[in-house]
């Protein structure tokens, strides 16, 4: 063969032995292959057949060998040089057998002729002559095969030499070749991206993106899935639709930019009237990441093992956001829980809320660096009624494990809660975030209650190379009104897998187990959604499970990435959304994550004052923590209940539909500031 190939081994080296009970042993290169043939005349016609082929290899090797340096040179074959390198010590064995030879007939010799000069008698002297012709011509015999072996061990030596000359040559043509397509690969990569930013939000011939497929009927062609082995189905398809590059309107002056922070943008209706609606033109940009270099190693070595939250680390780290605003962050596409509210069908709805809960984790392909833990009550609000028609309120109920409490209320049918809690560890070459708790989704017409979790997130190559982030993990959305189910798989990463990366499977259910859509799609880029016509019992899997085989129809995507913004390689890699969440607002909280001073500074790149507040803040709040704690004793030293931290904004209940205990909105905080006071807040800056 021409190239190397896993199990192959070079027959021009070849040893063949054979055994009895009709049993060949083929070696090469240290690698013995055991063959047993059925009967002694299929035994010999087998190593007749083998001794020939090696006859013909060698032969063609020698041929390769005479042809000049011109000719192409295959890749070198390991087992091939393996082979080379076993002849060479072997002609060194020979080469070192007659040294050896040499230096004992050489010394017998001379000890002859020693002999033969002291004689005394003419008999004497016959013998030792005799003898001294018998050690000269075993002298003479070794040095002829001392000869031999020096010249074949240099024709083999000059024979492989040549081979590998042209195999190193071939080696170094071959990595200049790929460095050069590398290059090339990385420009056009480069100047793909620049023309998608650049692109208009419409189809060539003038037509605009959709957000949906175009309706399917029974009628259409129909597609057929196996289903998975672990999860029910899934499906692979390719891009057909695409979706709305962003919400018409005010969106679009939120991308422009191009006023500052504070103006307003003003639109008249068609009619003419002097009707004049103010909307806000929100940022476009950030201050560029400063290019400082640490070592993340040198901090986290003597760390492994501990909860993250407890690491102190600087704000080299950090991206300017805290927990709060990257738990709003899954607020970016809202838009899909908007038409879900106008769903009438149940298991429809379940599909656009499972592409919500995938979608939150499409800003973190790129986003390795780790939000600001935020203080113990501190807050976060984003109030988005103008153009997203959205209220968001967050605060920090518990420092120890980190918690935080979410509650989002919006004007187009749906209101969202969570409180999450983050149990992180370092492992010491990756870092793993596994975030606690429930999501809670309830639409206001259809009363359907939606609760789910979060997966895992995984920060690879702590030690050494580029950081990446994985998900992994289950998802199970379950729907209390109706029972509905729907069961998402993110895949993790594996070197070894063809699967796509960051894929996720999943399926919808209704509540007797009735399979109805298949989702697919991956966690940074899409899903889709395909409704399935006809279910049936395929062939047996792995473990004797029996997968099911899916008729479906042709697949719609649900949820479609919005591209980063320009020049998001140098703003920490921020989405459109996630520019503006630090944003200066004025009338919010004194415990705001906008006005968080260590944060603010690092947005600013301004990294060592930063870190000189990060310190304070952190040592302000120990000393709170000690307060706290001395006053716990005291009171149970007194007898008396002891009360711990308790929110300003959220307060502990147990839900209906769960049974569980959550942190939910007691409501105040918009009242407060419309009459802007803030009188309860703490002070924690």
């Amino acid at each position: 063969m021409a190239h190397t190939c896993r199990g192959t081994i070079s027959l021009t080296t070849a040893h063949i032995e054979v055994g009895d009970a009709c049993h060949l042993v083929l070696t090469s290169g240290g690698r013995s292959y055991h063959l047993k043939a059925t009967s002694d005349g299929e035994s010999q016609r087998w190593v007749s057949a083998l001794q020939q082929a090696k006859a013909n290899a060698s032969h063609m090797m020698h041929q390769s060998d005479d042809s000049g340096d011109e000719a192409p040179v295959p890749q070198p074959d390991r087992a091939l040089t393996q082979g080379a390198l076993k002849t060479l010590a072997s002609k060194l064995d020979d080469l070192s057998t007659c040294n050896e030879l040499i230096g004992k007939h050489g010394a017998a010799l001379q000890r002859s002729l020693s002999e033969l000069e002291d004689l005394r008698t003419a008999t004497d002297g016959t013998d030792k002559l005799k003898t001294v012709n018998e050690r000269a011509t075993l002298f003479r015999i070794t040095s002829n095969a001392m000869i031999n072996a020096c010249r074949d061990f240099l024709d083999v030596a000059e024979t492989h030499s040549r081979r590998w000359q042209r195999a190193l040559q071939y080696e170094r043509e071959q990595r200049h070749h790929l460095e050069e397509t590398i290059e090339q690969l990385a420009k056009q990569h480069n100047s793909l991206e620049r023309a998608w930013r650049e692109a208009p939000s419409t189809h060539p011939d003038g037509g605009e993106r959709t957000q949906e497929g175009d309706a399917s009927d029974e009628n259409e062609d129909t597609e057929f899935f196996d289903a998975m082995e672990d999860s029910p189905a899934f499906i692979t398809v390719t891009a057909s639709d695409h979706t709305q590059h962003r919400r018409s309107g005010s969106n679009q002056s939120i991308m422009s930019g191009g006023l500052p922070n504070n103006e307003w943008s003003h639109n008249e209706n068609d009619s003419g009237s002097n009707n004049v609606q103010l909307r806000r033109v929100r940022r476009s940009r950030i201050p560029n990441k400063p290019n400082y270099s640490l070592n993340l190693w040198s901090i986290m070595k003597n760390c492994i093992g501990k909860e993250l939250s407890k690491i102190p680390m600087p704000v080299n780290f950090n991206e300017p956001l805290s927990m709060l605003q990257r738990l709003t962050e899954d607020l970016e596409y809202s838009d899909l829980l908007d038409r879900a509210s106008r769903c009438e069908s149940s298991l429809e709805q379940m599909c656009l809320v499972a592409a919500f809960s995938v979608s939150s984790y499409s800003t973190t392909i790129h986003r390795t660096a780790k939000p600001f833990n935020p203080l113990l009550g501190e807050t976060y609000e984003l109030d988005r009624l103008d153009d997203f028609g959205y209220r968001s309120i967050c605060e920090q109920v518990s420092h120890h494990p980190p918690a935080a409490a979410h509650h989002v209320t919006s004007q187009r049918g749906w209101t969202l809660w969570q409180e999450i809690t983050i149990d992180s560890k370092f492992r010491g070459k990756y870092i793993s975030v596994m975030p606690l708790g429930c999501i809670h989704l309830q639409f206001h017409s259809s009363g359907n209650h939606y609760v789910w979790g979060k997966v895992t997130s995984t920060v690879h190559n702590i030690i050494v190379g580029k950081l990446w982030i994985d998900q992994s993990g289950d998802i199970e959305i379950v729907n209390h009104r109706t029972k509905d189910t729907c069961h998402l798989k993110f895949v993790p990463y594996s070197y070894f897998s063809r699967d796509l990366s960051r894929k996720v499977t999943g399926v919808v259910a209704d509540s007797e187990g009735t399979a109805h859509h298949i989702l697919s799609g991956t966690w940074d880029d899409k899903m889709e959604s395909a409704k399935i016509v006809e279910s049936s019992r395929g062939c047996g899997g792995s473990e004797g499970k029996q997968k099911t085989l899916y008729q479906t129809l042709q697949p719609k995507v649900l949820w479609k990435k919005y591209p980063l913004p320009e020049n998001s390689e140098n703003m920490h890699f921020f989405s459109s959304l996630a520019l503006t969440l630090n944003e200066p607002e004025e009338g919010v909280a004194p415990t705001d994550s906008r006005l968080r001073p260590d944060q603010r500074l690092m947005e600013a790149g301004l990294w060592d004052e930063a870190n000189a507040h990060k310190q304070r803040l952190e040592e302000r709040q120990r000393l709170e923590r000690r307060k706290r704690e001395a006053q716990a004793t005291q009171v149970l030293e007194e007898g008396q209940d002891i009360e711990g931290f308790q929110p300003l904004w959220f307060e502990r209940r147990t839900d209906d539909s769960t049974g569980e205990s959550t942190y939910v909105y007691r409501g105040g905080y918009w009242e407060a500031k419309d009459r802007q006071d803030w009188s309860q807040c703490p002070e924690i800056f």
